[in-house]
């Protein structure tokens, strides 16, 4: 898929100024490239996809360092690597990022208000026929969607509860979204 140059910096720099449809844009383009990169190096596609939202999460931690005059795959691609390397030294530890106090209190301030066209499609779906098409998702999937939507707990209760950085739950969450939207268009 050829991805528009001007599209991409486009939303890049919105990105920068904390917007959640472009941060969505960004993922749903880029998600394949990184993910096939990690699935092509480790062969396991739970680690591969765990590495591919640590990369976003740090890319999105660390979006208004990016410079414009290189390729966004690129600079995923590298953090991907570096993700990796990590993943290898901890091999049998579970993969965790260090946040600061900042850095979550940043995160606080992504705007989480628009409903993107994947909530649209979830919330106009029957209850009964919704459940089951979350039990098609991944345990660690369902859980998100489980504690977002059903317990209606914060990015902050969900990163407290399941013991993971907030980037990485507001990641997971927009992946289980798009993946769901999917299950539920399907059919």
């Amino acid at each position: 898929m050829e991805v528009n140059k001007e599209k991409v910096l486009h939303h890049i720099q919105l990105a920068k100024k904390g917007n959640q449809i472009s941060f969505n844009f960004l993922l749903d383009t880029f998600w394949g490239n990184v993910y096939n990169y990690q699935l092509s190096k480790i062969k396991n596609d739970n680690d591969a996809e765990d590495i591919t939202i640590q990369t976003f999460s740090k890319a999105f931690d660390k979006i208004d360092t990016f410079n414009e005059e290189y390729q966004f795959k690129t600079w995923l691609i590298t953090i991907s690597k570096n993700v990796h390397i990590d993943f290898l030294r901890k091999k049998k530890s579970t993969i965790s990022i260090d946040t600061s106090k900042e850095q979550e209190e940043a995160a606080f301030q992504v705007v989480d208000d628009a409903p993107s066209p994947e909530d649209k499609i979830i919330t106009e779906q029957n209850l009964a026929k919704l459940l089951k098409d979350i039990k098609k998702l991944k345990p660690k999937y369902q859980e998100i969607i489980n504690l977002r939507f059903f317990q209606e707990l914060s990015y902050k209760e969900i990163s407290e509860k399941i013991g993971e950085p907030m980037n990485n739950v507001k990641v997971k969450l927009l992946r289980a979204k798009k993946l769901l939207a999917e299950i539920i268009k399907k059919s």
